[in-house]
């Protein structure tokens, strides 16, 4: 009589070999370990690392209708059921922070609270994490001395992540080695107009950004035209995409350089959502690129980790 399978065994990692820029896979307990992370970072169970390989759940509709406009759109990306279960784990597995930064505008020094929850993982091409999980120069083989990894230890991309990273550069035939996530605890939480065109992501970038959890409105806007420039800006139309649980919008070609977005407040009834997490996929090519992620979206405050009891983020204290 064949052996039933009992639930451990769903959540027992299968020792292998690991590969370059690959987290520690603790097999026993099922956790992602690093020393850069704040505390263990849980695995997804082998049936959603199962189903995450098999995506994604619809083909993806070119939207390059407009001036410098290139997308790819999966509508969903993620199915319904497997997106709710990602949204749960996320939210409650990951380290997350509440960025404080000073920048001037207008000549005058202005103090910055990032108006959403954040987490970031990953290194720039330069470098690579070792067996032991050392950042390692990729030309040298040494370890990498640099004052910005210093000043912002990096840490791998844990498991629960970067399955998706794998599929999504399947599906999109692009390479990524960092993962931002955003989490936005309600309507009030929101990020302004802006674009991902930093020099450190190299020429026409690709960014793959997916949503999980509440819906949210996603609004592009083409740049205003540069002194000599063409007037494309002018041909082009401001539009709106409503992403629900599950969608991805992959932005490539030109779209950085010339497009804005941003994801709105939204006020009234339709505040108190749930909550959405949103998980971008880039590729840094230089050590500028390490700095500055990790500057923004860890910095140097305190963690924070889902309570399931009181369904919000609670100051982490290690124990």
């Amino acid at each position: 009589m064949a052996q039933k399978r009992t639930l451990d065994a769903f959540f027992t990692a299968v020792p292998k070999r690991r590969k370059e820029n690959e987290p520690d896979q603790d097999a026993q307990a099922g956790h992602s370990a690093h020393p850069a992370y704040p505390f263990p970072i849980a695995n997804l169970p082998a049936l959603m690392v199962r189903d995450v390989a098999s995506l994604p759940a619809r083909p993806g509709r070119r939207i390059n209708d407009q001036p410098d406009l290139d997308l790819l759109y999966f509508e969903p990306y993620i199915p319904a059921y497997l997106g709710k279960q990602m949204f749960d784990f996320l939210r409650s597995e990951l380290p997350f922070y509440r960025v404080e930064y000073g920048i001037k505008r207008g000549g005058y020094q202005t103090h910055i609270v990032t108006p959403r929850w954040t987490t970031v993982f990953g290194l720039d091409d330069t470098s690579y994490f070792d067996a032991g999980g050392a950042v390692t120069d990729k030309l040298s083989t040494m370890k990498a001395n640099d004052k910005r990894y210093d000043r912002y230890p990096p840490r791998p991309i844990p498991q629960c992540l970067d399955a998706l990273r794998k599929s999504t550069e399947v599906a999109t035939n692009c390479k990524f080695n960092f993962c931002l996530v955003n989490y936005y605890a309600s309507g009030a939480d929101s990020i302004s107009f802006h674009s991902d065109d930093e020099r450190f992501l190299g020429a026409e970038p690709a960014i793959a950004s997916f949503s999980l959890g509440a819906r949210r409105d996603f609004l592009m806007k083409h740049k205003a035209p540069r002194p000599g420039e063409s007037a494309a800006a002018t041909e082009a139309r401001g539009f709106k995409l409503a992403l629900g649980s599950g969608d991805m919008v992959l932005m490539k070609g030109a779209t950085q350089s010339n497009w804005l977005h941003s994801i709105p407040k939204r006020t009234g009834r339709n505040q108190d959502d749930g909550g959405r997490i949103n998980i971008t996929f880039r590729r840094a090519m230089v050590k500028d690129g390490t700095e500055n992620y990790y500057n923004y979206n860890v910095g140097r405050g305190p963690v924070y980790r889902w309570d399931r009891t009181s369904r919000q983020m609670v100051l982490w204290e290690r124990g």
